[in-house]
């Protein structure tokens, strides 16, 4: 009957991908330098089920799988632990061991140190093994230790990728499928406005036509936006593009964009940013536009007229943009916390809390900082720091 500890441990191991596949170069090189150390000519990485051992790696023979009956390794990975046994046919755990007395080989020196996963699952171990009596000094010992330990690094850092490659897939599923909704009423909306511009009526009504032609232009840079952003998505947050980016211009099409917001809220809007940031224009504006627009929203629930500047300046190595209003501030405390995804600075605002998370995704994937001050007025900073590729050393 298998135990829920052989459950538990076949349900780490399967989620590592090792067993059935071609020995992998890391792990290889692992288990070379292990008999190095120990000076042996055999080192193994058992991988160990309910049901059979499976050595993932070997130097010294071809890997094999054997029973669980049959295998060393098993003996001692109910209690993991690093065991060095000088000579098998002493010891009454390996005594009879098919291994030991000749039936499979004629293994004298053995010595192994438990694979444990991070959530305490004794996997397998890094064995190595002579035909000859033997032993290790203190330090060899802890080599062996220090070797399995990067063992069980190498697989989770696999499993983590394998992890990370399918939150991609599924992100990209899912931003295909919510530019396709937003795209709809997004063509609709486009629509109607060509139709009303069209108007003969328009030719009477200059003021409505203008109002109209910018509302179209603002339809045009959102078809642009969530096409950018979906190829962004679909790339699985691969490295943005590299460009000077004007940021006076960034910044005129995010007034435009928000104007609704700016004029009902009567928001004072002033910038300084007459500079030209290398990075992902389209990832930039996307940040500046959160930012801002939270800026406006928050002080506007605070019952107060927004006041925002936005400063952009050269550094060393870079550029800092900083975006200051006039609202309540955010807490020090919660300065990170905002930052979490689904997390908001106040609840009586409307929105998903998802974007000062995704403004924090873009800026980092520049290799760039973003974080949240108080304003000389009281309000809130939030500060970006983005590095110049060129003074780093990265520019291709």
């Amino acid at each position: 009957m298998v135990s829920q500890l052989d459950i538990t441990r076949r349900e780490a191991i399967d989620a590592y991908h090792v067993i059935g596949e071609a020995p992998a170069p890391d792990l290889q090189g692992i288990v070379r330098l292990a008999a190095t150390v120990c000076g042996v000519d055999t080192a193994v990485i058992n991988i160990i089920d309910d049901r059979s051992q499976h050595q993932i790696a070997a130097v010294g023979i071809e890997p094999a799988v054997c029973s669980r009956e049959d295998s060393m390794c098993a003996a001692v990975i109910a209690r993991p632990g690093r065991v060095v046994v000088p000579d098998a046919r002493l010891d009454e755990r390996f005594a009879q061991n098919p291994f030991v007395t000749g039936e499979i080989a004629h293994v004298r020196f053995y010595a192994s140190s438990p694979l444990i996963t991070p959530s305490g699952v004794a996997i397998g171990t890094l064995c190595v093994f002579d035909e000859a009596v033997g032993d290790l000094d203190e330090s060899k010992r802890e080599a062996l230790d220090l070797l399995a330990h990067q063992i069980v690094d190498l697989l989770e850092l696999r499993r983590i990728g394998r992890a990370l490659s399918a939150s991609n897939d599924q992100l990209s599923r899912f931003a295909g499928q919510i530019s396709h909704d937003l795209r709809n009423p997004l063509t609709a909306l486009t629509g109607f406005l060509e139709l009303a511009i069209d108007s003969p009526d328009m030719a009477n009504a200059p003021d409505a036509a203008r109002v109209l032609a910018r509302a179209e232009s603002a339809a045009e840079r959102m078809d642009d936006m969530i096409s950018d952003i979906l190829a962004y998505a679909r790339a699985g947050g691969a490295r943005p593009q590299q460009a000077r980016v004007d940021l006076a211009a960034v910044m005129s099409a995010v007034t435009d964009d928000l104007d609704a917001q700016i004029t009902a809220s009567g928001a004072d809007i002033r910038s300084d940013v007459d500079i030209e940031p290398v990075g992902d224009p389209t990832l930039l504006r996307a940040v500046l536009q959160n930012v801002v627009a939270n800026a406006l929203k928050f002080t506007a629930v605070a019952d107060r007229a927004p006041e925002v500047h936005v400063d952009a300046h050269a550094v060393p190595g870079g550029w800092r943009i900083t975006v200051d209003d006039n609202g309540p501030g955010v807490p020090e405390a919660d300065r990170e916390r905002v930052f979490r995804l689904m997390e908001r600075g106040n609840s009586d605002a409307d929105g998903l809390g998802i974007g000062l998370s995704t403004c924090r995704r873009a800026v980092e994937a520049h290799g760039g900082r973003i974080g949240i001050d108080e304003s000389p007025s009281g309000g809130t900073r939030v500060w970006i720091l983005l590095p110049d590729p060129a003074a780093a050393g990265l520019d291709d």
